[in-house]
């Protein structure tokens, strides 16, 4: 149900200075702890993952910097688990599918970074500092964002639909400045941590964005959930939750100003390099990479593959909110998901180890298939509210399985991606296959909402004045059925429809396509995944 993050950065420092850092959003932010086995750590590292009581030296000296990157991609994770969980969720109430689509049109962001993250390494001022340059700005103008909206999100929440626009091009301006912030501070921490401590900086981005993605998440439609409130928070029942989004958002505004406070009056940065790529330079970069004979298939394929699973993902949370399961229901199940995604990235890595990586990736594709015809299932069969702890503990059970294989999925590509990356260019590399893996499980999201409203039919028992059927797709249209005294009743589920076609469509794919291909790819040899050296060099001379 809920997005997830990619964290590879430590391959930008690999790689050298080569002007770009990776800094992609993927779908399970948890299990790049799980990665960290399958690196060469340095000591430190290793003693932390092995359990020992006492923190190293050198990491005790990094401690504030630590601390302050944690802050930091906390920050970042806020808007994201927004505008990835929550608003959906609350939309979906008052809006059709079709609408909801339109409005997860703010994630894209954080699945393009690749197109201006140059720009972000690139261009700064030297006097104020390379990555202060674009962080203290960019918090700013997210405060001061959060802090206008917490005064009207509730009007525009009231009546969605007409404010739709305004609400979709406020969160996708907020994901797009967090996405920014990402790349900044991705590459801030290759300098912030001193070379011992350098494998703590994904454990930074995990303990953050995990954070503020489940605060905005999982924490926030608890604790916004009347129904939640009034059964432990309360002794009085009241009709509203213990925190209305207006006091939520208003609080990370003042957040966002503090923080920013605090760089600027506190926090150095070195002094800049010049031995990074110039923009064109990295541009150039990338498209020789994409250039490269087997890298079309490659692309082909990322975009491709998460078609068959897709609208398990990006509707059945949705479609089980719509049968009466509680926001704070789905909320709490994300939450029990969330230390069996972190067992579960181990064990993907262990498996990922060896000659082909991609065979649990292979593997677990036919896991997400058989998860998504279980999610119909587990929709169709949703019993009226109160929902029964059995059904529960079967949609958690469910959720997990998802979880399982898209866990092993994303450590899988993530080894081979890390295999075949050209280390002359590693941080380049990585973010352009990160992108277009991110990408491919969000282009079809706004098109699987939009088909679902298409397949679906429901009308209200009593026509309007005219004698025509009134659509209860929409919230007016419920509201006019209302109105006339009538019942929405369902005609056709689109829902079934374009999940049974999604679940069809990828086992074709993956049959006829994406498995060969996939096993084409794995027996090319690692160097002819790279550029020459000698096309980078003179790059770098021009």
């Amino acid at each position: 149900m809920a997005e997830a993050i990619d964290i590879r950065k430590r391959l930008a420092h690999e790689a050298g200075s080569d002007g770009a850092t990776d800094s992609t959003l993927n779908s399970q932010i948890n299990t790049s702890i799980a990665l960290s086995p399958t690196m060469s750590d340095p000591p430190a590292s290793k003693e932390v993952l092995e359990g020992d009581p006492e923190l190293p030296s050198n990491f005790k000296k990094d401690w504030l910097n630590i601390v302050l990157l944690v802050v930091l991609y906390l920050l970042q994770g806020v808007p994201v688990g927004l505008a990835f969980g929550s608003i959906p969720f609350l939309l979906k109430a008052k809006l059709s599918y079709a609408q909801i689509g339109v409005f997860s049109l703010a994630s894209y962001p954080y699945s393009l970074k690749l197109l201006w993250s140059p720009l972000v390494d690139s261009l700064y001022s030297r006097s104020f500092g390379r990555r202060k340059t674009w962080i203290v700005p960019i918090q700013l103008v997210l405060g001061t964002l959060f802090w206008w909206l917490s005064r009207s999100v509730e009007d525009y929440l009231e009546n969605p639909a007409q404010s739709m626009l305004l609400l979709t091009a406020t969160f996708f301006t907020l994901v797009l400045l967090s996405a920014t912030q990402d790349i900044a501070v991705d590459g801030w921490a290759l300098t912030l941590l001193s070379k011992e401590n350098m494998s703590y900086a994904s454990t930074c981005q995990t303990i953050g964005l995990n954070t503020g993605y489940f605060l905005s998440f999982t924490v926030f439609l608890a604790f916004n959930s009347a129904e939640f409130s009034n059964k432990y928070l309360r002794t009085v029942p009241s009709d509203v939750g213990v925190l209305p989004i207006s006091q939520y958002l208003a609080f990370w505004g003042v957040m966002y100003y503090l923080v920013t406070l605090w760089l600027l009056l506190f926090k150095t940065e070195g002094s800049a390099t010049d031995n990074d790529m110039g923009i064109s330079d990295t541009y150039r970069t990338i498209w020789n990479i994409c250039r490269l004979p087997h890298m079309a298939t490659f692309i082909i394929v990322m975009l491709t593959c998460k078609v068959g699973f897709i609208a398990n993902e990006a509707v059945t949370g949705l479609k089980l909110l719509e049968k009466g399961v509680g926001k704070e229901d789905l909320a709490l199940a994300v939450l029990v998901d969330f230390p069996f995604q972190i067992i579960f990235g181990y064990y993907a890595a262990q498996w990922s180890r060896g000659k082909n990586p991609m065979r649990p990736w292979l593997y677990a594709f036919y896991g997400r298939l058989l998860s998504s015809a279980i999610g119909m299932l587990v929709v169709y069969y949703c019993p009226a509210a109160p929902i029964p702890s059995s059904y529960f503990a079967l949609m958690i059970a469910s959720t997990v399985a998802g979880s399982f294989m898209s866990n092993v999925q994303f450590v899988s590509i993530s080894v081979f991606m890390t295999n075949v990356a050209d280390p002359t260019i590693g941080g380049t590399y990585m973010t352009l296959m990160n992108t277009i893996s991110n990408f491919g499980g969000t282009w079809p999201k706004y098109f699987i909402l939009e088909a679902v409203d298409y397949f679906t039919e429901s009308v209200c028992s009593v026509p309007d004045v005219m004698g025509e059927p009134i659509a209860c797709l929409s919230d007016n249209g419920k509201q006019l059925c209302t109105e006339l005294q009538g019942r929405c009743q369902m005609v056709q589920d689109g829902y079934y429809f374009v999940s049974a076609a999604c679940v069809v469509l990828g086992a074709i794919l993956f049959l006829g396509y994406i498995q060969p291909r996939v096993q084409q790819l794995v027996r090319i040899p690692v160097a002819e995944w790279h550029l020459k050296t000698s096309a980078i060099d003179s790059h770098k001379k021009d």
